[in-house]
């Protein structure tokens, strides 16, 4: 276990080198200069050169690079151009706002949608086949902005259940806080319920035509035991997969979701960030998503042989 674990961790690294790299060259090659950004068109250029210069931009990209690379290593991402804050802070903070939504979202989901793919595939062309698929085809169709702006206009505005506008920390006021959070995780979860349940589903289905599901049932087993004593282990590996996949892209930034609901995560940060050309809030954010991505992934690997065994032997 411990050689699969480093194997795959020593596969993580050069994943977050790459992306580091590509990070700090593509910010470079957004027009607009961010001196020129904070001080205005008709700033002194000596007041620019020394801006930057303090900003480190006179610099070649790759002295810049070894600099922000060498601090990154120790968890220093910078200050904010903008607001003079420490980028890491900051990308903490809206980060933590991200993840309650994201990680509560996942979980239904994934509670909701395991189920409802088997059951769709061990019905397969019948009524709760087709009422399923159609059902997750049609969620997975929704853009999630648009699912976001009709759950506010009925639950908020016509039936006037839930804040429509704000937010509210769930460490300062947990009853008002948990009360903006759910429309975003409605949000999420509708829209991630219809993935996962097409994958569990198909994955599913190709271990129902297998030989041993055949034998077992051919034993006498009940259908029920066949499905989850057989079935649901060997099948659940792709689903598991794809929900590492799915948690690790929202916990990347759900951008369009917090801009509706104006949600202060990480998503919208990257956003504000990108308009005002703040350089090291956006690398900041950019190497974050991406380590949490690779981390959230390696975790996924790790828990395989929980299902599998035989990943162990590879």
């Amino acid at each position: 276990m411990f050689r699969f674990a480093l194997n795959r961790l020593l596969m993580a690294l050069p994943t977050l080198f790459i992306v580091a790299v590509a990070v700090f060259v593509l910010i470079r090659l957004i027009p607009g200069d961010p001196a020129q950004l904070l001080l205005g068109d008709l700033a002194d250029p000596v007041r620019l050169a020394e801006l930057r210069s303090r900003l480190g931009l006179d610099q070649s990209w790759l002295v810049q690079f070894g600099i922000w690379g060498r601090h990154a290593l120790h968890g220093d991402l910078g200050v904010s151009i903008t607001t003079g804050e420490s980028v890491m802070h900051l990308v903490w903070t809206r980060f933590l706002v991200s993840a309650q939504i994201v990680l509560v979202a996942v979980f239904f989901a994934a509670l909701v949608a395991v189920p409802a793919g088997m059951i769709a595939a061990w019905k397969q062309n019948r009524w709760p086949d087709l009422a399923l698929v159609g059902t997750a085809t049609l969620l997975v169709s929704l853009p999630t902005f648009w699912l976001g702006l009709l759950l506010l206009l009925f639950l908020g505005l016509k039936m006037d259940w839930l804040p429509v506008v704000g937010y509210v920390s769930v460490a300062s006021d947990w009853k008002a806080g948990l009360l903006y959070l759910v429309m975003p995780i409605m949000t999420l979860f509708l829209h991630e319920i219809g993935v996962l349940i097409r994958m569990a589903r198909a994955s599913t289905l190709e271990v129902l035509r297998l030989d041993y599901i055949t034998h077992a049932r051919a034993k006498g087993l009940s259908e029920r035991a066949v499905l989850m004593h057989h079935a649901f282990r060997n099948s659940f590996g792709p689903t598991w997969t794809l929900i590492g996949l799915v948690l690790g892209n929202l916990l990347g930034g759900v951008a369009v979701v917090e801009t509706v609901f104006t949600i202060p995560g990480l998503g919208r940060l990257l956003v504000d960030a990108i308009f005002a050309r703040d350089y090291p809030v956006i690398q900041g954010c950019l190497l974050f998503v991406a380590v949490i991505y690779v981390l959230t992934n390696l975790v996924i690997d790790l828990c395989y042989p929980l299902f599998d065994p035989r990943v162990l032997a590879e």
